[in-house]
């Protein structure tokens, strides 16, 4: 251990007479994974943002009537920088977080894809709550990722079957005038990216395009367009999924609203930078997919909603463009 971590400590007493307070103050301490040196004495690794935080929860708790004083100091030998990174040992909430993937696993099979929407957003909240505080993460927090990953892979194979892998390739520019009146076919039981890819190929690409929903990639007709499958004309490429590959090809990238849409898309279909509006639209096509009789009205029903997203995000650009506002 060649480098001894500099702590920060929150000194406090909190108020005796509102008990209110003090059990907010404790949650708060609790959230931020603040260990406990003895009573009344917290302990954070330094950053300026933890630090920031702490002098906030400072003055909140002396305006309440309490005492705090934050300090900083470092470690004074690698002894106590042992005594004191031990003190933020999660493996047990790891191992914990671990235990309930494992039960979430046996209650999968026969669940609506909202049910399945709405475990995953759980399970992923409480992932992200452990991960947050383990300042100082090692072998559990290695087992814990690799578990999380292969749960939503698991997941996503229920909900989307026959998800492609990224292939590696150079994206060609095409002319949308190539690309009028085509079949184009996608696998069945539409999620995320396969629904946007196709609202996008119907909106900017090919109004009269004409759908095809596969029970299997190897059904695809020799004339057909295959969109968002392994061996498709149009699939992931590098880190893009297929709705930014459409975008890219047909030279839309100048569209700030696509470009936004791309990222909904991208987030909820592989991960990534969270977007505002991705968990929204995401129990909203869950519980299309529940409703809709076929893949034709759940593009119809879904379309709308990207209609209405898409015009939303159009609004959001005008304004950042011209510095307005409602």
């Amino acid at each position: 251990m060649s480098t001894l971590t500099t702590w920060s400590l929150l000194v406090l007493t909190l108020p005796t007479e509102n008990a209110t307070a003090r059990m907010r103050f404790w949650r708060a301490l609790k959230a931020k994974g603040c260990a406990v040196l003895r009573d009344g004495i917290y302990l954070l690794p330094h950053t300026e943002e933890r630090e920031q935080m702490l002098r906030e929860l400072a003055g909140a708790i002396a305006d309440s009537g309490g005492t705090a004083h934050l300090l900083r100091a470092p470690s004074l030998d690698t002894a106590q920088e042992t005594e004191f990174r031990a003190l933020f040992d999660r493996s047990e909430d790891h191992a914990e977080f671990m235990r309930s993937l494992k039960d979430a696993r046996k209650t999968i099979s026969g669940q609506s894809a909202a049910d399945l929407t709405r475990l995953l957003r759980r399970l992923r909240k409480d992932y992200e709550t452990v991960v947050a505080i383990d300042y100082f993460p090692g072998d559990a927090a290695t087992r814990a990722e690799a578990a999380w990953q292969d749960f939503i892979g698991v997941v996503d194979t229920v909900l989307s079957p026959g998800e492609p892998h990224s292939a590696e390739r150079p994206i060609r520019s095409l002319s949308v005038s190539d690309y009028q009146g085509r079949t184009w076919a996608t696998r069945q039981h539409l999620w995320v990216d396969r629904v946007a890819s196709a609202w996008l190929i119907r909106r900017f690409i090919d109004r009269d395009a004409q759908f095809i929903w596969l029970t299997s990639p190897s059904a695809c007709p020799t004339d057909a367009l295959g969109f968002d499958f392994d061996g498709a004309a149009f699939t992931h490429v590098g880190e893009r999924v297929t709705f930014e590959v459409l975008i890219a090809s047909f030279g839309l990238e100048k569209d700030a609203a696509l470009l936004r849409l791309g990222e909904l898309v991208h987030a909820l279909d592989v991960g990534g930078a969270p977007v505002p509006e991705a968990i929204g639209f995401e129990a909203v096509m869950a519980g299309a997919r529940e409703r809709a009789a076929d893949d034709d009205q759940l593009l119809d029903e879904m379309g709308r909603v990207l209609d209405s997203i898409y015009a939303h995000f159009v609004t959001s650009a005008k304004n950042s463009n011209t510095g307005g506002g409602r």
